[in-house]
């Protein structure tokens, strides 16, 4: 049987995954690259993700020195404030607001937001444009066998893959994880999450909004005028029954009662995209690696979409493995390499993951003292200003 050689095989073909699969690449390492379904890269094509990436501050540097920033920069919709409304008051409108303005810590926004199908499309076309990087899409990574100085895996296809490097980018419920027997710690909310595009009247100023009132936050991230329009991408988290009874509405029921949970913030919102639905859970991987395998983006870590960390803590991980390939190459894959990896992400992710939780436990409150001290914890935490900032530079990733 022929095994085609690589240096490195990734399983999955997501946004981290094919921004992994151009990293590596970079540095001028072959990388074979698969994932079972293809890309879909048409906004308006079925089953099209309609949900949207902020790339914050840390990932510049990355996208940057693989050559993807640059592709990417006329589609960015800046994020120079990140706005937080409490309306968990009687009625579902503003009570408080509290607004995360990067320049006071930075002379740039704390983030550039694209849509995902939009990052497909890019990133795919930049692997096409690579002579360093096969890509199949309609295969799958089907038998997985280590040793110690390779990852073997076999295709769907037929074909087999030896590989110094196996990297699972395979999602939260990751085949490459099992096979190499690493576990996970999962916490379940009873929560889903719609995401759609609209737009609306005002224009949102590159103001990111998250409206908290109860089921969890609805959020409103900028995109760059549609049709003339201001536009933004939405996620709305509530519990389970309510999110799948909203998906169900028609589209003149659905706009009024996201009207009403947006209190209004940019004007009447105007449906523009279907609703796509998404589970929400907290997870992350008890190893970040097995013998010749490293986990990255949700194979390692899952958290809901609070703070824009979810994408930004997968290009963590793959920063890290491009630092590490960059300055040892030599050690592609090794035990060395793999427990540095570890070291270094591990525990960056789990304290990631117990802050998110928290804000998002606090962000799901339905009784009304509940959302009462919500509501006095934010004003006295976000009006003072050293505190301000030192949640400004974490939720960044900057070091404090």
């Amino acid at each position: 049987m022929q095994r085609i050689q690589t240096d490195i095989f990734i399983a999955g073909g997501g946004i981290a995954g094919m921004i992994a699969a151009l990293s590596f690449a970079s540095l001028g390492k072959k990388v074979f690259c698969v994932d079972p379904a293809a890309p879909i890269t048409e906004r308006g094509a079925p089953n099209a993700d309609m949900r949207s990436t902020a790339f914050l501050q840390p990932s510049k540097e990355l996208l940057g020195e693989i050559g993807l920033w640059e592709r990417l920069t006329p589609f960015a919709a800046p994020l120079q404030v990140m706005r937080i409304v409490d309306a968990g008051g009687e009625k579902p409108e503003p009570r408080i607001e509290s607004e995360f303005d990067a320049s006071e810590i930075s002379e740039e926004p704390f983030g550039w937001n694209y849509p995902n199908w939009l990052l497909r499309r890019e990133c795919l076309a930049m692997m096409d444009e690579s002579e360093n990087i096969t890509f199949k899409a309609g295969v799958a990574a089907e038998k997985i066998l280590t040793r110690s100085e390779f990852a073997q895996i076999s295709l769907s296809n037929g074909e087999v893959i030896q590989a110094k490097l196996l990297v699972a980018a395979d999602g939260r419920n990751s085949q490459i994880r099992k096979a190499v027997g690493i576990d996970v710690k999962t916490i379940r909310y009873g929560q889903k999450a719609l995401a759609f595009t609209v737009t609306h009247p005002i224009p949102h100023k590159n103001v990111s909004t998250e409206i908290h009132r109860s089921g969890g936050p609805f959020t409103l991230v900028p995109l760059p005028d549609h049709d003339g329009r201001p536009a933004s991408a939405i996620v709305w988290m509530e519990r389970a029954p309510e999110t799948l009874r909203l998906q169900q509405l028609s589209v003149n029921e659905f706009e009024s009662a996201m009207n009403e949970r947006s209190c209004a913030i940019l004007g009447p919102l105007s449906l523009n995209s279907p609703r796509t639905i998404w589970p929400i859970i907290s997870q992350y991987a008890k190893s970040m690696y097995s013998e010749r395998t490293a986990l990255i983006a949700e194979a390692a870590h899952v958290v809901p979409p609070i703070g824009a960390q979810g994408l930004n803590m997968s290009l963590g991980d793959i920063r890290e493995l491009y630092k590490l390939t960059k300055a040892s190459p030599e050690t592609l894959g090794s035990p060395q390499m793999l427990t540095k990896y570890h070291k270094a992400r591990h525990p960056e992710i789990r304290v990631r993951i117990i802050g998110i939780d928290t804000l998002n436990r606090a962000s799901m409150v339905s009784a009304r003292p509940l959302r009462d001290m919500r509501a006095i914890g934010l004003n006295v935490i976000y009006g003072f200003a050293p505190v301000r900032k030192a949640l400004m530079k974490a939720g960044l990733g900057v070091k404090l």
